[in-house]
């Protein structure tokens, strides 16, 4: 509602309401203006009154009239004037009443205000507060995050060097598992080579065994009638035993060699150094193999 209502329209409402046998109060003239502020219209009420009261007084100034008529009518506007004073006092006492009920919540308004000036104050101290710590711990981020930044691009770099070493691994362990290969199939061919070498010692070993024990028999059966001939056998039996001797010796030694070659499978360096030492022994055993053969 608008402040300021002119003081005549206020006057003019309350005459209204008066008229109509109500006693003017602040919100019955309000309602009748359709506007106004309490204040404004309380202060304008109370000047309301007391133009009522001169005017009042100037109604007692009535024309020559019979006696009785007179002081009929005096009496009744004493008594006109008695209610209105008081109809005038309880409405001023009521005006302060709401003064005073305005005043209060003005003061409620104001101390609930200070509070909250002081909450807010508060408030904003603590955000203040947020804000410094918030400031902190984001500086605190930002260093952080440069730091992990730095370790990852550290991490990068190192993943890329083991993945380099890991393809130089992988390239060099594909070479080890090739010549791995061809070294077990090198120790395979000289297992072979050596094995049907001890089996053909083997076999000249039995024949030589089998020839032995032939002649051994035939010089048992001729031994009763060639006595003279006992000693050239025994000579010649012990020579073939010497020989199946030499002969069980190197199929020893072959053997012998064969555990190593097996055993040298899982280690395929060792074996490309020592590749030509069982040739060089090879050699050796099949010159010691065949001096007892041409000795038969």
């Amino acid at each position: 509602m608008a402040v300021g209502v002119p003081e005549t329209d206020v006057f003019a409402a309350a005459d209204a309401v008066l008229a109509r046998g109500e006693r003017p109060t602040v919100e019955r003239v309000r309602l009748e203006l359709g506007r106004g502020s309490p204040a404004r219209v309380g202060a304008l009420l109370d000047q309301w009154w007391g133009h009522l009261a001169e005017r009042l007084r100037g109604e007692t100034r009535l024309p020559t009239l019979p006696a009785e008529v007179s002081q009929s009518f005096v009496a009744i506007w004493q008594q006109a004037m008695l209610l209105a004073e008081g109809v005038a006092e309880q409405a001023l006492a009521e005006r302060r009443a709401v003064i005073e009920a305005e005043r209060l919540q003005v003061a409620a308004v104001e101390d609930e205000a200070r509070q909250l000036i002081a909450k807010a104050r508060q408030q904003v101290a603590a955000a203040q507060a947020a804000q410094h710590t918030a400031e902190t711990r984001l500086a605190d981020l930002e260093l952080l995050l440069v730091q992990h930044q730095t370790q990852l691009a550290d991490q990068k770099s190192r993943c890329t060097e083991l993945a380099e070493e890991r393809r130089v691994a992988v390239q060099e362990v594909t070479v080890l598992r090739q010549e791995l290969q061809v070294a077990q199939q090198q120790l395979i061919h000289e297992r072979d080579t050596a094995t049907a070498y001890l089996r053909g010692i083997e076999d000249r070993a039995h024949r030589e065994v089998d020839r032995a024990r032939e002649e051994s028999r035939l010089a048992a059966a001729q031994l009763k009638i060639v006595t003279r001939q006992h000693g050239q056998l025994r000579q010649r039996l012990d020579t073939v035993l010497s020989q199946l001797l030499e002969a069980q010796q190197v199929a020893a030694a072959e053997k012998a060699r064969a555990s190593t070659l097996e055993q040298q499978l899982v280690r395929p360096t060792r074996a490309r150094r020592t590749k030509a030492k069982p040739t060089k022994s090879k050699s050796k055993a099949a010159a010691q193999a065949e001096t007892p053969g041409s000795g038969c």
